[in-house]
């Protein structure tokens, strides 16, 4: 082996150091979770820069501190839970008279609940993306919009139980992909 790497590895890194493969692992991560943990973040701050700095931050956190991650669990809630602390930090770091009022404090989660909600409302849309257009119409009609079957298989211009058939196998196909998600309520 040469002083830089592995034999024959051209930019002289070897994929089997451990701190190569954490920063392999870090950039999958990244990538699945990145843009969720930006769009949680986006809420309360309201600077895209701060927002892109504090979504960083929250990934180098991790990086120092890997084995905070449960292998099994689903990494995206301890990645919410500390962009959420992280958020606190910068919050109580201003003086006083630079801190938000606390009607926007409100509007902060304060529990383990708001960030659970959270999770799980990315994670339905995440599934939702999974079905097919004509299921996920069904579900956006019947049950985010409130219409009924009725007036479902009207503007979706379908026979009535086609619009029941498609809602059956859309929540069946929908109760799989949450599974898959890792969400069990």
């Amino acid at each position: 082996m040469s002083p830089r790497g592995a034999a024959g590895d051209p930019d002289g890194r070897s994929t089997d150091h451990p701190a190569r493969r954490d920063a392999d692992q870090l950039g999958q991560l990244y990538d699945a979770h990145a843009a969720a943990v930006l769009s949680f973040i986006r809420r309360y701050v309201p600077d895209q820069q701060t927002a892109e700095d504090l979504t960083q931050e929250t990934f180098l956190r991790v990086w120092k501190r890997p084995t905070a991650l449960d292998p099994t669990g689903n990494p995206r809630a301890y990645l919410l839970t500390t962009a959420r602390n992280l958020i606190t930090d910068r919050w109580r770091s201003k003086p006083p008279e630079a801190r938000q009022s606390a009607e926007e404090l409100a509007q902060l989660p304060a529990t383990g609940d708001d960030i659970d909600a959270a999770m799980t409302g990315i994670l339905v849309a995440e599934a939702l993306q999974r079905l097919t257009p004509d299921h996920r119409a069904v579900v956006q009609l019947l049950f985010y919009d409130g219409w009924t079957v009725t007036e479902t298989a009207t503007l979706l211009a379908t026979p009535p139980g086609t619009v029941k058939s498609r809602s059956y196998y859309a929540l069946k196909a929908l109760r799989t992909a949450l599974d898959e998600l890792g969400v069990t309520r």
